[in-house]
């Protein structure tokens, strides 16, 4: 068989399983269990369709992560006995909805989402987006392999939105089409996400971080102000290597600035790792047909065992509170889920498996809050005595080393409870010192 005909031959095939949103829905049955590709990845023509045969279903559950659009079917309560979205990962109209009883939180570090997921419930359809298909039959899921070529491989169906301005990227993303039920074509915009820009908080935690970054090591880093604060702070830096739950703008900066070069990574040398990338154009346009970016199931990025191979690994995450023994609550405000686990306790574990690794949780010293009640604000303090009743520990203080804030830097690994007490104060916000002194004291926590 001549190459042409090879590439007929795919293309046949192609368009032998070509439908509409509404055929695609139409396959949709009580009971059944959807799985949704992450974040700017998801399938908006379908999601946004779903509500639309709740005449017909009830009880179907939608597992998805980091959801950039707000859909009619986990948005609007009318539909609460039809679906029920279940989420690894919080964003704010998740976090809305919560309180309507349309959506859940899934526990989980990140690099088993997609296993368990697979353990506790069968998968009926998997949906989500991919780049259009080349010559040899295969097309690329793009900007996310967490969990989805893990779940695309025992799902009941697998329904594609094929979208021309999706970027091509390659690792575990690439999918045959003889792999694939059914394809929609689609050609919306990707969804871009702006970083927000740092603050002088961040640039002061974002400088502390990057002077106990050295040549050399491999990075992972989220998103947010701290996060790009780092990564503007190590521009002076020589040959990072990127192992990374997300791919960020940022990295791209420190690519194009020859900052990193991967020369001296252990594993994958040269090449930029990542599960899923988001971002803005600048970002989907560098990772497209990019053969130094591979996109990597989540189960392998995030390992902590496969990270902790990488010499001089570095974690950098932020926490939202933390207390005097070092217990980090990263996703929770009280009881109320406010984000996820992600992979903050996959990276900071895994970094500290590395030969010279580290791994580092920011904060801000104060946060300002409204107080119950009334419309008055007041500041409190982010390291505390004891940690608000019901707040989730998303990172155990058996496992973290660096803590940062704008006040300085506290080495907790392998401390005991007065050294942490102490080392933990002294990066407090001066106005609340003695008062969690007074406090350490009273609960005798050490």
């Amino acid at each position: 068989m001549n190459a042409m005909s090879k590439t007929n031959k795919y293309q046949d095939l192609y368009f032998s399983k070509k439908i509409t949103v509404e055929k695609a829905l139409s396959f949709v049955k009580t009971g059944d269990h959807i799985v949704s590709a992450l974040a700017a990845a998801e399938p908006r023509n379908m999601l946004s369709k779903l509500h639309t045969i709740s005449e017909d279903i009830t009880d179907v559950r939608v597992s998805t992560c980091l959801p950039i659009l707000e859909y009619p079917y986990f948005c609007d309560p009318s539909y609460k006995n039809q679906f029920l979205m279940e989420g690894w990962f919080y964003m704010p109209a998740v976090r809305k909805m919560h309180e309507a009883g349309t959506v859940s939180y899934i526990p989980n570090h990140l690099h088993f989402a997609g296993v368990r997921r697979n353990e506790h419930r069968h998968t009926n359809m998997f949906i989500g987006t991919a780049s259009p298909m080349d010559e040899h039959g295969y097309l690329s899921l793009s900007l996310s392999a967490t969990y989805e070529k893990e779940i695309a491989q025992v799902a009941d169906l697998v329904i594609l939105e094929v979208n021309p301005k999706m970027p091509r990227t390659f690792g575990d993303t690439i999918i045959h089409i003889s792999e694939i039920d059914y394809v929609i074509e689609a050609d919306y915009d990707i969804p871009l996400f702006q970083s927000p820009e740092p603050n002088e908080k961040d640039r002061i935690i974002g400088r502390q971080i990057a002077e106990l970054i050295e040549d050399g090591s491999t990075i992972q880093l989220g998103i947010g102000g701290i996060p790009n604060a780092v990564s503007a702070e190590l521009m002076n830096k020589k040959d990072l290597g990127i192992h990374t739950e997300m791919f960020t703008d940022g990295m791209v900066d420190l690519f194009e600035a020859g900052v990193v070069t991967g020369r001296k990574k252990t594993l994958q040398p040269g090449k930029m790792v990542a599960t899923f990338a988001l971002g803005t154009k600048k970002l989907y346009d560098f990772i497209n047909n990019n053969p130094g970016v591979v996109i990597l199931n989540g189960s392998y990025v995030n390992d902590p065992y496969v990270i902790g191979q990488n010499h001089k690994m570095v974690s950098i995450n932020t926490t939202l509170e933390i207390d005097l023994t070092g217990q980090c609550c990263s996703e929770s405000i009280g009881h109320r889920q406010f984000s996820g686990t992600g992979g903050q306790a996959d990276t900071a574990i895994g970094a500290q498996l590395s030969k010279g690794g580290k791994s580092f949780i920011a904060l801000y010293s104060t946060a300002n809050i409204r107080v119950p009640g009334s419309n008055e604000r007041k500041t409190i303090s982010k390291i505390v005595p004891r940690l608000t009743p019901g707040a989730v520990v998303s990172l155990s203080r058996n496992d973290v080393d660096y803590v940062v804030t704008e006040y300085g830097v506290a080495h907790l690994k392998g401390t005991s409870i007065r050294e942490r007490v102490e080392k933990l104060i002294a990066i407090a916000h001066p106005d609340f010192r003695e008062q969690l002194k007074r406090e350490a004291n009273e609960l005798m926590i050490w």
